[in-house]
């Protein structure tokens, strides 16, 4: 709520100065800006289940009788952290208020969502054969958005012009990739006598979001229509899933997306799709709550979300006309 009325503050200031700037008689004129941003996470939250397992990182000891969790740590972040690259068009008003057009290419850098390491999923008393889980998921943001803002020019000095700016972020395409790591291990006493490694890919389609971008920075004349510029910029905003499908699913490198097996016994597009619901009851395509579920239709389970703020910085060029 605070960052929000930050936010809504530094607004009213420059739509106040966009009012005192009138009687400036600087010649109006459109400039781009081409640049290079990374982030950091500012804030973190709780993930979302992952394929069945909480967002926890759980290690798992002992064989037969004595396996249990001996440590649980949560998993907890933001894709916040990453590289944009982006290009902007802007149109200066006078010399002090002006707007940009912002278009952006986000990529996130890899989080691990959950992770189990030594669970025992199964155990056969006629032949003493003992299966162990290790797991992994992490996941991957890529997004292209809108970002339009309204700028505070703040005066020259020399080459240095800073400025601010305050504004959203309008994402129109992107989706956030998971990659999961399962290796099921079977014993027979301390002797390993088979290995299945599973991996899978979920896409996760989100729902139509909004967030809020604002920054300080100052460009640098490089000459008469060229300028370096630098900003320090803070986002924030959420991202709820609206869809999920499994892409890939293999074991030991083989596709069984569609088939049957004994580490993924139901293959039906039930199990491969996902529609993101904010209620379940007996009306839902889920059999914990419906047990008349259909496996033509895609499985319905809650909606969660994701956070994407951080604190990025910019480095460009910018070209006036």
């Amino acid at each position: 709520m605070k960052k929000s009325l930050i936010l809504v503050g530094m607004m009213v200031c420059s739509m106040t100065m966009l009012g005192q700037a009138k009687e400036d008689t600087k010649k109006e004129n459109w400039y781009f800006k081409l640049g290079g941003s990374y982030f950091t996470q500012t804030a973190a939250t709780e993930f979302p289940v992952v394929g069945g397992q909480l967002p926890n990182k759980d290690v798992y000891t002992g064989g037969v009788g004595t396996n249990k969790l001996s440590s649980r740590e949560s998993v907890t972040g933001s894709f916040g952290a990453g590289f944009r690259s982006g290009l902007t068009a802007g149109y200066r008003f006078n010399s002090r208020v002006g707007f940009e057009m912002g278009v952006n290419y986000y990529t996130s850098n890899s989080k691990t969502m959950a992770q189990t390491t030594n669970r025992l999923i199964a155990y056969n008393p006629t032949t003493t054969a003992a299966t162990y889980l290790d797991f992994t998921a992490t996941g991957t943001i890529k997004a292209l958005d809108l970002a339009p803002s309204l700028v505070l020019f703040l005066g020259q000095s020399k080459d240095f012009e800073p400025y601010t700016k305050v504004g959203v972020i309008l994402p129109v395409y992107g989706d956030l990739t998971i990659d999961t790591d399962r290796n099921y291990r079977t014993l027979v006493g301390a002797n390993q006598v088979a290995e299945t490694k599973a991996y899978s890919r979920d896409i996760v389609k989100p729902n139509p979001t909004l967030g809020f971008t604002a920054a300080l920075g100052t460009s640098y004349k490089l000459g008469n229509k060229l300028s370096a510029f630098a900003e320090i910029e803070y986002r924030n905003f959420t991202v709820h899933g609206k869809t999920k499908e499994t892409t890939v699913y293999t074991e030991n490198g083989v596709d069984k997306l569609n088939t049957p097996t004994t580490f993924r016994a139901d293959a039906s597009y039930s199990a491969i799709h996902t529609n993101y619901v904010d209620r379940l009851d007996a009306n839902s395509n889920n059999s914990e709550y419906n047990s008349a579920t259909v496996s033509t239709r895609a499985k319905d389970e809650l909606s969660s979300y994701v956070g994407i703020s951080g604190l990025g910085l910019t480095l460009g060029l910018k070209y006036s006309l």
